[in-house]
């Protein structure tokens, strides 16, 4: 069977990712989304957050058994890990200064993704600006790429594949103003060769249509579906119709 990864590499085939925030959904709301999930499956399942306060185990394993997706860590830090997931981002905030989560985390996180033998993607995390301050922005200490300077983030995606990254995660950051630009999504697909991933203020399966149409491989929704879950149906309709 191939590697999520392997599938990822597939870029004739656009793809959606729902992220699921263990703090934004009670036991009913879990079990509900389960259901919206089964009868329109996106590719993937991302849980994580900025900060935490329900333990991630149980979102994974809920989602584990009654869904047959596959289930990946999406961590705002190197607590949220789990054996239980499918896989990980191995998210490296390539567009901050800030060691910890550069590297740092990396290196507490590492002895226990090896014993837990799951499928890890690493991948070169891009903060873009969109109008407001985010969660992730705030706690990594960092500051965003600026919206409209496409050559800083082409030469940061740049730095991230000849480091040997595997993708590119572009965020405009949880409840964002607006999604990451189109210039800067093209900009950025015409220089990298790696899978294209992006998040952040993907409302709509008409702005999803947008980013796809401008260079993303993957789209990540999870504020818009947290808030109407019947919108899975919608998003997924919109990748079903480029991949015909």
């Amino acid at each position: 069977m191939k590697s999520f990864y392997d599938q990822l590499r597939d870029r004739s085939q656009k793809r959606i990712a729902l992220l699921v925030d263990p703090d934004g959904y009670n036991d009913k709301g879990l079990n509900d989304l389960v259901g919206y999930i089964n009868m329109n499956p996106p590719d993937l399942l991302l849980v994580g957050g900025s900060l935490l306060f329900n333990p991630i185990e149980i979102t994974i394993t809920v989602l584990k058994l009654g869904t047959s997706l596959p289930v990946f860590l999406f961590p705002g830090n190197c607590f949220q890990l789990s054996d239980r997931a499918d896989g990980i981002l191995f998210l490296s905030l390539i567009s901050g200064r800030n060691p910890e989560f550069l590297i740092g985390n990396h290196v507490l996180a590492a002895p226990h993704l090896h014993r837990a033998g799951i499928e890890v993607i690493p991948t070169g995390y891009m903060l873009i600006e969109n109008g407001k301050s985010t969660s992730v922005e705030y706690m990594s200490n960092s500051t965003p790429i600026p919206g409209n300077k496409p050559d800083i983030g082409v030469a940061t995606a740049m730095a991230g594949e000849m480091l040997g990254l595997k993708s590119i995660y572009l965020e405009a950051g949880s409840g964002a103003a607006y999604p990451v630009a189109r210039e800067m999504i093209s900009a950025i697909r015409k220089y990298i060769s790696l899978p294209l991933i992006v998040g952040g203020g993907i409302r709509t399966p008409e702005t999803a249509l947008e980013v796809f149409d401008a260079g993303a491989d993957l789209i990540v929704v999870g504020n818009a579906i947290e808030k109407e879950p019947k919108l899975i149906k919608e998003f997924c309709e919109a990748r079903n119709s480029l991949n015909k």
